[in-house]
Order: C-alpha cells, then structure tokens, then sequence
C-alpha cells in the first residue's frame, strides 16, 4: 500500500488556522498544464490566489485537488489547481504559513483504459478586454467645444469639465 501525502492535511490545517485567526489564507501555486487558472494573471510560471471565504465560492479541498470558483477582473472564474502544485500556504497579514516543494509530473498512475483518451491542452482563457484597452485614441486632443451631446453609454466613465 502507498503511503498516503500529508500535504493536503497541512493544506487544510493552515486554511482552517487562517480563517479561525482572522487571517486571509493565500494559496502560491506553480502553474502548469495541469492547473486551471486565468493565464492573463500568471507570472513566471506561478500564481498567488486568496482563498478567503470572501474571495471564493465552492471551495473543495480535497487529497489531490483544490477547486473554487472566483472572480477576477469582476468575471467568475472556475480555478483548479492539484495538490502537487501547491507551494506554499500562508497568511497575508503576516506571512506565517507552510511552504512545500512543487511535485510536478507526479500525478496517480492511469489506468489503462484511460491512456488512450486525448491529454488535455493548456489555453489561456479569453477575458473580455478592458473597454479602456479596447479603444486606442489616436486623433490629437481637439479644442473644447460647447457640444450639447449627452454622455455616451458604456466603457469607462469619464469627467467632463464645465466652465
């Protein structure tokens, strides 16, 4: 019989220390193919996701994963991340958690009749473009004029000047 990781029982004692403290728990993550994350937020290789209560919905700890929902950018996002991946847990006020090396390419052996099934493929997923991305302005600033237009609807609020 393989013996049984204590990782995702420290996982969950410090989660559990986190929120009985008053602290927000922070889970540090080595990305890879095997992680589901917005990619847009991925740096170097990793990523650091608040697990707060607050923060996510759903949260799943289990032996060999952790999934939640969570918003970013204001869009819902579903985050899965393997335990393997995990490297470190932590409190953000304080820094005081558990750091663990990432076992990359160390999931559960396949069976057989699962080998054949194609691997899934790592994207980025699509995020819907600031509005302030989206439109580029390039004409020059022009003279203020005494338009009596009303405000257009939509993308990022802007200040307008009345003299």
């Amino acid at each position: 019989m393989s013996e049984i990781s204590t990782k995702p029982y420290m996982l969950r004692a410090i989660y559990e220390w986190c929120t009985d403290s008053g602290y927000t728990p922070y889970l540090a993550v080595k990305v890879d193919a095997s992680t589901t994350v917005p990619m847009e937020y991925v740096k170097k290789g990793e990523i650091v996701l608040n697990i707060s209560f607050g923060a996510t919905s759903g949260l799943k700890m289990d032996n060999d994963s952790i999934r939640f929902h969570a918003r970013f950018g204001g869009v819902s996002r579903e985050i899965y991340v393997p335990v393997n991946n995990v490297m470190a847990i932590y409190a953000n006020e304080n820094g005081q958690g558990m750091a663990f090396e990432p076992q990359l390419g160390f999931a559960e052996p396949v069976p057989d009749e699962e080998i054949s099934a194609p691997a899934p493929v790592l994207a980025a997923v699509p995020a819907a473009a600031p509005p302030a991305a989206a439109e580029v302005k390039t004409e020059a600033p022009s003279a203020p004029d005494d338009d009596t237009d009303p405000p257009k609807k939509g993308g990022r609020p802007t200040l307008t000047r009345i003299k």
